[in-house]
């Protein structure tokens, strides 16, 4: 025990340690602005997706909606760690850098807007269709249906499924240590994988499992505060 306390693992981890809370907090920071950019962009194309269809209350043009899975199913087929490669051109255009934390939500972003679309489909295939086919009776406009009606009543499936792309995201981020992106990721990486030192990976693995299931519990009881079938 004496010469493990000793050795090269303990003293780098010791020299990282004080880093831990500023790499935390880039792993927060990142999966959050990364999810709400995704979600701003997913979010549209998920409705899009079930409105825009023949029989939905808003058809858009088939080449469109033709266009628009295929862009979706060809941007998710593709893996994160090429993606993340495919991508540095635009993020160092974007942000002027392909390396850092705020490098790496880009190409988190390119990765995760099309699952958060496909999220948002299915929460909005979930709607009772006899729920907006009363709103279309009553003369509400697409609109109206989808902000008043496919939205609120797609709510707590819409919660439950963001919290998963959240937690597939933070997931992603620290994979984007691999390429220089910033956060927990760096430190299993850079200082635990490249350097053989089984502490750090060890203990930069252990605090993204805790913001991992810090995130799916709160995302839960979210969605379940949101289930207005559920009594309160």
């Amino acid at each position: 025990m004496a010469e493990f306390f000793a050795g090269k693992e303990w003293t780098t981890f010791m020299q990282v340690l004080p880093t831990l809370p500023f790499e935390t907090w880039e792993t927060i920071w990142s999966t959050c602005v990364a999810t709400l950019l995704a979600l701003v962009i997913g979010l549209p194309l998920g409705v899009c997706l079930v409105t825009g269809e023949k029989d939905g209350v808003r058809p858009l043009p088939r080449w469109l909606m033709v266009l628009l899975n295929a862009v979706i199913n060809l941007l998710r087929s593709v893996p994160f760690l090429i993606l993340m490669i495919i991508v540095i051109p635009l993020s160092r255009l974007i942000v002027g850098t392909s390396i850092g934390t705020v490098a790496s939500i880009v190409p988190l972003v390119i990765a995760s807007f099309p699952f958060v679309s496909r999220l948002v489909e299915t929460s909005m295939r979930e709607v009772d269709a006899g729920v907006i086919e009363a709103a279309q009776s009553m003369g509400a406009s697409p609109l109206q249906i989808i902000m008043k009606v496919m939205i609120p009543e797609s709510m707590p499936s819409l919660v439950a499924n963001i919290t998963i792309a959240a937690t597939t995201i933070m997931g992603y981020g620290a994979m984007a240590g691999i390429i220089g992106g910033g956060g927990l990721g760096k430190v299993a990486i850079n200082y635990g994988y490249y350097r053989f030192n089984v502490v750090l990976e060890f203990v930069a693995t252990a605090l993204l499992v805790v913001l991992v299931q810090v995130l799916q519990t709160f995302g839960t009881k979210l969605a379940v505060q949101c289930d207005k079938r559920i009594q309160k």
